[in-house]
């Protein structure tokens, strides 16, 4: 099978066909992040890399049938947790290279991933790539709530089974690594958000005047799986508090940890080695927050 993978990131594709058994014969990656690049070459050498995809052409392929497309495009402009610029975003706007890439290459099958966003705009990508998309969760198949938009002409594509993983089962240590942890309690996730709280400790986000604190936030929802994972490490925490909002998280030294590497690897179910001796723990996790949940992705290439 030829392949092509648009905004290839650190090539979860490639770890997805051979986690189906698909065989690859030629895998062409569309990526300008040198350290995703890295990483990708260091796992796949037979990685063919052709780069920014406003340069790459149909003249790139060499005349190979192209037999799959895959691609998830920059999705700040959709999310809910930006701006929501939509196809006002320069990032979000590559999305049309995904469709013109279609279009010359004519693939038997195509996969693109996103982000949930408002219907006016799932709709337009609904009409320029002919397919409505199909909603999974990862939690599904992992310990991490992802929720993911899928549009592909791959027939028959289903809900994955539930595989009953919890977010206990990936922790590598259930106690807290800091000093003030509180030894015997149940970790809890929790987040680390900027907020604006009056003086009766209700937010007011609108309000300039009321500085920004950073709050520690252990919510009662879906305590079994990680919040989804993003580039931004406070995104997800473990602590010892208790469920609720808990001002100053960073000058009151109140008791949580980051996940692990492993963790987040195992979160996104990518192999706990991937970025050994290869990039820094930094940027590691950051590309797994920019990155595919493998197994879910392997599940739509299986069916």
């Amino acid at each position: 099978m030829n392949v092509v993978s648009a905004f290839d990131g650190m090539a979860c594709a490639y770890l997805a066909l051979n986690r189906a058994n698909v065989k690859v014969d030629n895998y062409f990656s569309i990526e300008i992040n040198r350290q995703a690049r890295k990483v990708a070459l260091a796992n796949f050498p037979d990685i063919i890399e052709l780069g920014d995809i406003l340069k790459v052409t149909k003249e790139d392929f060499k005349g190979l049938h192209i037999h799959l497309l895959v691609g998830g495009s920059p999705c700040q402009g959709f999310s809910f947790a930006g701006k929501q610029l939509n196809f006002n975003d320069p990032r979000s706007k590559l999305f049309f290279e995904f469709v013109r890439l279609k279009e010359e290459l004519n693939p038997n099958y195509f996969l693109l991933e996103n982000v949930v966003m408002k219907k006016e705009y799932q709709d337009v990508i609904s009409k320029y790539l002919g397919v409505e998309p199909i909603k999974i969760n990862s939690a599904l198949v992992s310990a991490q709530n992802r929720v993911r938009l899928y549009w592909t002409n791959i027939p028959g594509v289903i809900q994955p089974e539930d595989k009953g993983i919890n977010l206990i089962d990936i922790l590598e240590t259930d106690e807290l690594i800091n000093p003030s942890a509180i030894r015997g309690r149940r970790l809890n996730k929790a987040t680390i958000l900027g907020r604006r709280l009056n003086e009766r400790g209700v937010r007011d986000d609108y309000n300039k005047e009321v500085p920004i604190t950073q709050c520690l936030e252990v919510r009662a929802t879906n305590t079994n799986k990680s919040n989804c994972l993003t580039t931004v490490e406070k995104d997800n925490v473990l602590t010892t508090m208790p469920i609720g909002r808990h001002k100053d998280a960073f000058k009151n030294k109140l008791p949580f940890r980051y996940y692990t590497l492993k963790e987040y690897c195992r979160l996104q179910t990518v192999p706990e080695n991937y970025f050994d001796g290869i990039v820094s723990e930094s940027q590691a996790k950051k590309m797994l927050g920019n990155g595919w949940n493998v197994d879910t992705v392997a599940h739509i290439f299986n069916t």
